[in-house]
This record gives structure tokens, C-alpha cells and sequence, in this order.
């Protein structure tokens, strides 16, 4: 991959509330044009990082700067940025009409034309008050107005909670069409792991307010498995590696073991009767934020 200048940059970023520390000394960069997903557990810190990067909230020490500036009351940053979070507040009286038909005002990339569409693939009712919205409907709205904007920074803090399988997988497909024909950076918060895994090109994981992983997606899968048999058999082979989970049933164990295993590796394990599995992106994550004493350090990739 080409060098590039970042277009997030974040270093030593540390936000406290009184006697909480919701962000500790996190720091990472992004390039123009990815992907990536803000992963982690409720309260692990996300939603005060995406505020920091939004010039929402300021903080206690380290810098998050935006096209390599401070993006607090910094207009010339901020129009470049769509901040799309579950719970939007609108004026009162406003319909959703009038939330798109504003939107041109704010974003300089609006397409009026892309919104129409997903207004009706999502079957938006315009002409209703937001306020009187269910909760699927104004997830679509939001999801609306981040594609469309089509803004060179767009950051989703799950706005999509509310929307169906089906409206999930409107909203996955329409961001995938769209991004190969329109590329910008997307960073996607979410809890729901698994369903994006196939989008993220790049993965950030927050847990108790610090970064436990920043890795490229490809890189990521695949770097786990999941052996399965007999309880000492299981233990052999995992001796020596490291062992992100363990379970056992009777005599019978499944450990999670990080690192790619080699075709060796598959030999010694079927001769010893044992089964490998992949892992899934939301087990991998999950075995990491839940097992402090098994982590690796902060994996991350340098872009060439």
C-alpha cells in the first residue's frame, strides 16, 4: 500500500471523568479510504473516542487530530466529517424530509439521488415528525444521511441498532456498492461483530479504555483456532502455545489457540484424533476483552 498522511491520527489520547478513566494513552492512524471497525464492550471507551474525534469533548492529555488537525470548533475539519449516532436529536416539528433536504448545507458530497433510493429501499415515510419515528425508522434515516453524504470521514456509531436483519443487510450492501464506486474512511462502531467481519478492512478493539488490538482485518482472520477433543490430548497440543479460551465437558476440551497453525500443525493434530476449527471474528474478539491474562500486546500494521 502507498505511504499516505493519515487522516485520523490519534497519540497518547487519555480522557478521564473525575475518578474514571474512560480512554487511556490510545494511539493509532488510519488512511484515507478503509474501512475499519471500532469494536469492544459497552463502556470500553468508543463512543468517548468517536466524540473526540467529532471536536465534541476534549481531552485530559494526547491529541486526536482529523486531516492532521485539532478538529475541535474547527469548521474547515468538521465539513468533512458525518457523525451518525443512534439517538440523533432534531428539531422539533422536523420530518424526515426535511432532515434530507437540509443536508446538502452540510455536506459538500450530498447526493440527493442515493438518498431517494435508500429512502425507498428502506420505505422511509418523509412526510412523518422524526420524534413519531418507530426506532427502525430513524436508524434508517441515519443510515441514510451517512451513505449519502458520502463525507471523506464517516464515522457510524451504531445507528443501526434498530433496523431488522433485513434493513441490516440493505444498509450492508448499499455501504460496500457504494464505497467501491465512492472510497472514503469509514470508521464503523458496532457490536453485532460477525455481520460486518466480511466489510472491515482494518479493526480496532477498545476494552476498559485501552486499545487491545489495531490490525488489519485480512491479517486477523484466520489467526485463531479452535482445537477440539479429548481433555489431555487437547492439553498436548496446546502446550507451549498461546491459549486465549478453554472449555471442558467431561473428558472432552476446546481450547482457542492464537496463531495460525502450519499443515504440520493439522497432521500432529489429526493423528492425535483432535478437530480444528476456524474461529469467528466475534470468539476471537470476545476471547481477548475476556481474558486480560492471555492477550497479546497491541497488534498493529504499518502501511508500505
Amino acid at each position: 500500500m502507498t505511504s499516505q498522511n493519515p487522516v485520523i491520527q490519534v497519540d497518547d489520547l487519555t480522557r478521564s471523568y473525575r475518578d474514571v478513566a474512560a480512554l487511556q494513552n490510545v494511539s493509532f492512524a488510519l488512511q484515507p479510504d478503509i474501512i475499519c471497525g471500532l469494536l469492544g464492550r459497552n463502556g470500553a471507551g468508543k463512543t468517548t473516542l468517536m466524540r473526540m474525534l467529532t471536536g465534541q469533548d476534549f481531552p485530559s492529555s494526547g491529541t486526536a487530530r482529523m486531516f492532521g488537525e485539532n478538529p475541535v470548533e474547527n469548521s474547515a475539519v468538521l465539513q468533512q466529517i458525518c457523525f451518525v449516532s443512534e439517538g440523533q436529536r432534531y428539531p422539533d416539528g422536523y420530518h424526515a424530509r426535511h432532515v434530507l433536504a437540509g443536508a446538502p448545507w452540510f455536506f459538500a458530497n450530498w447526493d440527493a439521488a442515493f438518498a431517494d433510493a435508500l429512502v425507498d429501499k428502506f420505505r422511509l415515510p418523509l412526510k412523518r415528525d422524526v420524534k413519531k419515528l418507530s426506532r427502525g425508522q430513524q436508524s434508517a434515516l441515519g443510515v441514510i444521511l451517512g451513505l449519502a453524504s458520502r463525507a471523506p470521514i464517516t464515522i457510524f456509531d451504531e445507528p443501526y441498532l434498530g433496523l431488522d436483519a433485513v434493513a441490516r443487510q440493505i444498509f450492508y450492501d448499499a455501504l460496500l456498492a457504494d464505497y467501491a464506486e465512492n472510497p472514503r474512511t469509514i470508521l464503523l462502531s458496532t457490536h453485532l461483530i460477525d455481520e460486518v467481519s466480511n466489510l472491515l478492512e482494518h479493526v480496532l478493539v477498545l476494552d476498559e479504555g485501552r486499545l487491545l488490538l489495531d490490525q488489519d482485518a485480512e491479517s486477523l482472520r484466520g489467526s485463531a483456532s479452535a482445537v477440539a477433543g479429548r481433555a489431555g490430548d487437547v492439553d498436548s497440543f496446546a502446550e507451549g502455545r498461546r491459549v486465549l479460551h478453554r472449555d471442558t465437558l467431561g473428558g472432552l476440551a476446546t481450547v482457542t489457540i492464537s496463531g495460525r497453525l502450519t499443515p504440520a500443525d493439522h497432521r500432529a493434530a489429526t493423528a492425535a484424533g483432535l478437530e480444528i476449527a476456524p474461529v469467528s471474528f466475534q470468539q476471537l474478539i470476545v476471547d481477548l476483552s475476556t481474558h486480560p491474562d492471555r492477550r497479546p500486546a497491541v497488534a498493529s500494521v504499518a502501511y508500505e
